[in-house]
């Protein structure tokens, strides 16, 4: 089973992208996560350039991705009381087209970190509602890691056990999610 992971945010020490890594170490034998480095030079959406001859490479190399996976981990941090705009973008090209795009019927989940004290469960909120809208499986979760600057060390693992137990617990609802999704099919 493959996991697609993608951060919202696109600094080279991300928390986000820290914490997708985090996850992946977290995975039960046989499930993998893929994290998706593109988000960066996906263009903004612009609808006179959604089709397949104009919506470029960096488009079409994000639908792919969600379309090879089982499933979709999204790490997002919060700008801003809200999703940060590479996020929202990259998310608005793949609900395109509406009746069959990548993520309709996909299993997905939301996770996000910040610097804050809220640990960007605004921004978890909004995305799962635009995955919602889109037509993705949302798992029912969210997990708040705050003051993120401080729950790493200098190699990308959390510190607190218990944010371990919490985001193993996110990723099994979501593996859960799309093993069951296997067997409907």
């Amino acid at each position: 089973m493959r996991i697609l992971g993608i951060s919202g945010s696109l600094r080279k020490d991300s928390h986000n992208t820290a914490l997708l890594r985090a996850a992946a170490e977290l995975l039960p034998p046989g499930v993998e996560l893929e994290l998706f480095d593109g988000l960066k030079a996906i263009p903004p959406y612009n609808a006179d350039e959604d089709t397949p001859e104009l919506q470029g490479p960096a488009v079409q190399a994000l639908k792919d991705a969600i379309e090879r996976a089982d499933a979709v981990l999204i790490s997002t941090p919060e700008y801003n009381h809200s999703i940060p705009g590479v996020l929202k973008n990259a998310l608005d090209w793949a609900s395109r087209p509406v009746a069959d795009n990548v993520l309709r019927g996909k299993p997905a989940a939301v996770i996000g970190a910040s610097t804050g004290l809220f640990g960007a469960v605004w921004a978890q909120a909004e995305v799962r509602k635009v995955l919602g809208a889109i037509g993705a499986e949302v798992v029912d979760r969210e997990l708040p890691v705050m003051q993120a600057h401080a729950q790493f060390d200098e190699y990308g693992n959390l510190h607190e056990e218990d944010l371990r137990v919490q985001l193993a617990e996110h990723v099994a609802a979501l593996v859960e999610a799309a093993a069951s999704k296997k067997v409907a099919a």
